[in-house]
């Protein structure tokens, strides 16, 4: 694999080697995508019922319960783990350690030797677990071919596209330059308790742990990362074309936030602490998600409700025009400072007033909104 000017890794064929045998284009999932599951999948919305486990995920703590389930014994599982800035993906063999895998990351992990790793497991009869992005589930459907599958669960994450790994150097070189000390640590989504986060899901701050242990903490609302990101300066190019972005998946389970809960299903939004939207997609799925529901609150949604408030399950990110010219700035020598400044928006009022005022008691406002429409209807 090769990094390109973007950040970005490539595979690099090595021409004094190949036999010209053309397997990885057959396997490559860009290439060549494995069938997918097209029935309409089992939908629930719910969290963990352990609070320490929902507050130490970045949603409702679904996929620890998953894994609680599906591992019974002689079993392994394998995910994304950060260390400092990267994010590389690894394999556990006691649930105990499944906190390594929770936590969103949002920079592209380095499968390294994941897929023969899986391979070996499953001819040796290991129940495999394997969590990833939906193209990163595609990968190993190919690589593996028609090496038996029934011990293996695939789990995907809803996705939205990876940034640049640049942005975040960046960030990396600015705080050496202040802090005299790099970053230790990245938690996109910080659900603890401080100033900003309150403990709550939809005030989920970005926390840096720097490795002489000062903590730095910034808002999500005034976030830069969130706001480039979002605009899709940044992400990776094939992101604007992937095959992954539609209702018919690859894996077993698709899992993300519950987007929407307060609007769909408010029982579920359990005072803001977050909540897990779980697409079972396969009836093995589905009978691996009947065990871990004893360990969740909460219940059975209607495939489309959940899907209005869930763009990458319906398509592609779209490709910012300005994108090129942010990244030529990116890979500049314009500071970090003055690339937040000219690219960064500031969040509108609407939405500070939706988040700080409406957030604060979500309860009294969602009701009388309710109350409200209802009545204009009546009339």
């Amino acid at each position: 694999m090769q990094t390109d000017e973007e950040g970005f890794r490539y595979p690099l064929v090595d021409q004094e080697q190949c036999i010209h045998c053309d397997m990885c284009r057959q396997v490559c999932p860009h290439e060549h995508v494995p069938q997918k599951h097209g029935k309409k999948p089992y939908v629930f919305g719910g969290y963990h019922l352990n609070e320490n486990i929902r507050f130490e995920s970045t949603s409702g703590g679904a996929f620890s319960a998953i894994v609680d389930a599906f591992c019974d014994e002689n079993y392994v599982v394998f995910g994304a783990q950060a260390e400092g800035l990267s994010v590389l993906h690894r394999y556990i063999t006691a649930k105990k350690e499944v906190c390594k895998f929770r936590k969103s990351k949002y920079s592209q992990s380095v499968i390294g030797d994941s897929y023969k790793q899986v391979k070996t497991f499953l001819l040796d009869g290991k129940k495999v677990l394997f969590s990833g992005t939906p193209c990163q589930i595609a990968g190993l459907i190919n690589f593996l071919g028609n090496t038996k599958r029934d011990n293996l669960l695939t789990i995907e994450v809803i996705c939205e596209g990876v940034p640049s790994p640049l942005y975040i150097q960046k960030l990396n070189e600015t705080i050496e330059k202040k802090y005299s000390t790099a970053i230790e640590s990245i938690d996109y989504r910080y659900t603890g308790k401080n100033r900003f986060s309150h403990g709550k899901w939809d005030f989920q701050v970005m926390q840096i742990v720097l490795k002489d242990k000062k903590i730095l903490v910034k808002d999500r609302w005034f976030n830069p990362f969130w706001s480039i990101w979002l605009q899709h300066l940044m992400s990776r190019p094939s992101c604007y074309h992937c095959k992954f972005t539609t209702t018919d998946r690859v894996a077993d389970i698709t899992l993300g936030d519950l987007w929407g809960v307060h609007l769909y299903c408010p029982d579920l939004y359990g005072k803001n602490g977050g909540a897990s939207l779980i697409l079972c997609n396969t009836e093995k799925g589905k009978q691996v998600f009947q065990k871990a529901k004893g360990c969740m609150f909460g219940r059975e949604l209607i495939f489309e409700d959940a899907l209005k408030y869930q763009s990458p399950l319906k398509r592609t990110i779209s490709e910012n025009p300005n994108r090129f010219a942010f990244m030529m700035d990116l890979r500049s020598d314009i500071s970090y400072e003055n690339i937040n400044q000219k690219w960064a928006k500031r969040p509108s009022l609407k939405l500070l007033f939706s988040k700080y005022v409406i957030g604060k008691c979500p309860w009294i406002w969602w009701s009388k909104l309710r109350n409200k429409f209802k009545g204009e209807n009546h009339a």
